[in-house]
């Protein structure tokens, strides 16, 4: 049953991760996915919005778990709770998921079992502007019956999708305008506590 679930991704909770990411080249990011199993059909985990957590010391526990408490309790009460994690690599040309990525999605399974982590494709990302691809540029991550996390087979692409199909539109321009420069994380906010991790300005 597990192999048939799927993630659809809001414009916003996509285009926020991805910004984030391109704020940060140089480092590794991550971010956690909000949203619900739907209501209608529990194959389908709906992500309705994202918030961008770190881009230094990822692995530094405490940090971590202070952000998961403070995001649950915001999101709690508007229905939605944490259902994913997303991450991006250091490096331009690494494409595997690395062992701070696995251990934040295994502790967020205890929580959600069919939790998700999705890890930025850096050359799909490159490619943007050149094509009209609408499939996001993310690898989705699952965990196999063993509790191993696996990358969605060859019909990966079509469990991971956006729900809007012109995002990568809208994201292209954001790119072209430098948008990314307005993003918010956790460690900006720790920084300075006026700075808000829900962006609620980043889309107005």
């Amino acid at each position: 049953m597990v192999a048939e679930l799927k993630y659809e991704i809001s414009q916003n909770a996509y285009i926020k991760l991805v910004l984030h990411a391109l704020k940060h080249k140089t480092t590794a990011v991550n971010g956690i996915l909000l949203g619900r199993v739907n209501p209608q059909n529990d194959s389908v985990v709906e992500i309705a919005d994202s918030v961008p957590l770190f881009h230094s010391n990822l692995a530094l526990l405490p940090s971590v778990e202070i952000a998961l408490i403070m995001i649950e309790e915001h999101y709690g009460s508007k229905g939605l709770g944490i259902v994913g994690y997303f991450h991006a690599n250091e490096r331009f040309d690494d494409a595997e998921l690395g062992i701070v990525a696995k251990n934040i999605g295994d502790h967020i399974c205890r929580y959600f079992p069919q939790a998700a982590i999705f890890l930025l494709d850096n050359k799909k990302l490159e490619a943007l502007p050149m094509g009209k691809d609408q499939s996001p540029v993310m690898q989705l991550y699952i965990r196999d019956a063993s509790k191993n996390w696996k990358l969605a087979g060859p019909d990966g692409g079509s469990r991971l999708v956006i729900k809007e199909p012109a995002a990568n539109a809208v994201l292209s321009d954001y790119i072209s305008s430098e948008k990314w420069q307005d993003v918010v994380d956790f460690d900006d906010h720790l920084d300075d506590i006026k700075k808000d991790w829900l962006n609620p300005e980043l889309f107005k």
